[in-house]
């Protein structure tokens, strides 16, 4: 098993071993591979399936916002030149086809010095900017910070119809920097296509799936749609490696399925990534030829994998699977224990190194996902490179248990909390400045079952996904009518609330 700290500390490490790397290996050309599930990034038309991003809810300053938060962190890798490929999801299908960008570099050409949110909060919005597809908005902010030179590759990108029962809205989308020469969709039941790219670097080909699985990963229901999208993915594996055993395979995105899936759930005797794709965990066994599949969430401790939190316990549905053929020698390699969460504190990540999620309180918006992206260092050897199979340190080769692992916000210090009745009387809580801080709250009790709370005239939902935090909750508000805790301030849906992570917050 692998020890490893998935901190900032470690991101930081990680980058500048990738920097050596470039020394020592010599004609080895080094790659970064991202994941990162952004949440639900929408174009500025207003326009949109999904309610929280209606034109009341999600204006254009939103998109600024969060584009400019996704070129933040994509700027962090590479010494700030940006990974050579990413794999994105949660991108919004544009509704609107007709407004569609023919030609991305001409249209990023056109707003050359000009700030994407300069570009996104003129008034009126220029006719030739308001339908413009989200992607395209990422491709600007990252221009914007001196990241450039990538070819994309779009998920099917045909809304469904209006009248359908339930809409398609979200697809995949694939950045790189190195020449992407085919890409093919594969349709599944009631999830979003699975993208596949072929990129050459290097001279040789790497083949990317970009997935993103149906929700629920505890729901055994959920699980055989799940089912059903491993099974297109297992079949189109095993159509590349009956033409080559060693083919360069990397499978990334959110599967919305844990690492440990099966051994976490026990009502589910099947799942995707278990039974479907026979997704590996010993590195030895890998290269034996005994599996054809690594997930590299085991070269972390298991204490250390997590990059989403659901009700107060760490997940894994973010993944990188890399295939056999990425641990030997010929074309291209994965860098050994180079994987880790991107988890940067102070912007990303909370106190504690959770998520700090999008919320479009205010005019701005506030926040970046639900999901720390994943990342990997990869390299391209020259032809002719000798040797078969990479030498391993610390080679991972335990199989999983279904431990779960807690998010531990009761070491969170308080004392750095904002009295509220420290505030000025001025200060309006809803203008955006404030989401994401950390309140002491004291206020009048509105009901008494999942109980709201009044601050200064206005109402306030609370969010505790801890029962026990609910209950001490509800039993204040029956015997005091009066609530005091501490939370983290937000919106879910269009409405604020504060956040209440542990029950410990509740005083």
């Amino acid at each position: 098993m692998n020890g490893s700290d998935s901190g900032y500390g470690m991101l930081a490490r990680m980058l500048l071993s990738f920097a050596a790397l470039t020394l020592m290996v010599g004609a080895a050309v080094p790659f970064t591979v991202v994941i990162y599930n952004v949440e639900n990034l929408h174009d500025a038309d207003g326009v949109a399936v999904y309610d929280d991003y209606q034109p009341d809810l999600y204006r254009p300053t939103h998109v600024a916002t969060k584009v400019e938060n996704i070129a933040k962190v994509l700027q962090r890798f590479r010494g700030g030149d940006g990974p050579d490929i990413v794999l994105l999801q949660e991108i919004e299908i544009d509704q609107t086809p007709g407004t569609t960008v023919d030609d991305v570099d001409a249209f990023l050409r056109r707003w050359d010095g000009v700030p994407v949110r300069e570009v996104l909060t003129a008034e009126p919005l220029a006719e030739e900017v308001a339908g413009v597809p989200a992607e395209v908005w990422i491709l600007k902010a990252l221009r914007d910070v001196g990241i450039n030179d990538y070819e994309i590759a779009v998920g099917s990108d045909a809304p469904s119809p209006a009248t359908a029962e339930s809409r398609r809205a979200i697809k995949c989308v694939t950045l790189s920097k190195f020449p992407i020469t085919k890409v093919h969709n594969h349709p599944v039941e009631s999830a979003r296509m699975i993208l596949e790219t072929q990129i050459d670097v290097n001279g040789a080909p790497l083949i990317v799936f970009n997935n993103h699985w149906k929700s629920g990963a505890s729901n055994p229901e959920m699980a055989t749609i799940r089912i059903q999208t491993a099974s297109v993915l297992r079949e189109r594996l095993d159509q590349i490696l009956a033409v080559d055993p060693t083919a360069d395979v990397i499978i990334g995105g959110d599967l919305n399925a844990q690492y440990n899936q099966q051994a976490r759930y026990a009502n589910m005797p099947r799942t995707g990534v278990d039974t479907i794709m026979e997704i590996g965990y010993s590195e030895p066994a890998l290269q034996r030829g005994e599996s054809d599949l690594y997930n590299l969430w085991f070269e972390l401790e298991p204490a250390k994998r997590g990059s989403d939190v659901y009700r107060g316990e760490w997940g894994t549905l973010m993944h990188i699977v890399v295939s056999r053929g990425l641990y030997d020698s010929a074309g291209l390699q994965y860098q050994d224990n180079s994987f880790g969460v991107a988890r940067l504190p102070g912007q990303n990540a909370d106190a504690v190194g959770a998520p700090i999620r999008w919320s479009s309180g205010g005019p701005q918006g506030f926040g970046f996902s639900d999901h720390l992206p994943l990342y990997a260092h990869f390299r391209a050897f020259d032809a002719g490179a000798e040797g078969r199979w990479m030498s391993l340190e610390r080679p991972s080769d335990t199989p999983p248990t279904g431990d779960v692992f807690g998010v531990d916000y009761s070491q969170v210090d308080l004392n750095t909390a904002v009295a509220l009745d420290a505030l000025p009387r001025d200060a309006d809580l809803r203008d955006g400045t404030w989401s994401g801080r950390l309140f002491k709250v004291m206020g009048e009790a509105v009901g008494t079952r999942r109980p709201e709370v009044k601050v200064n005239g206005k109402v306030y939902g609370i969010y505790a996904p801890q029962r026990e935090a609910s209950q001490l909750l509800e039993a204040q508000a029956v015997r005091h009518r009066q609530l005091s805790f501490y939370g983290e301030l937000g919106t879910y849906k269009g409405n604020w609330q504060f956040v209440v992570r542990d029950v410990s917050w509740v005083q």
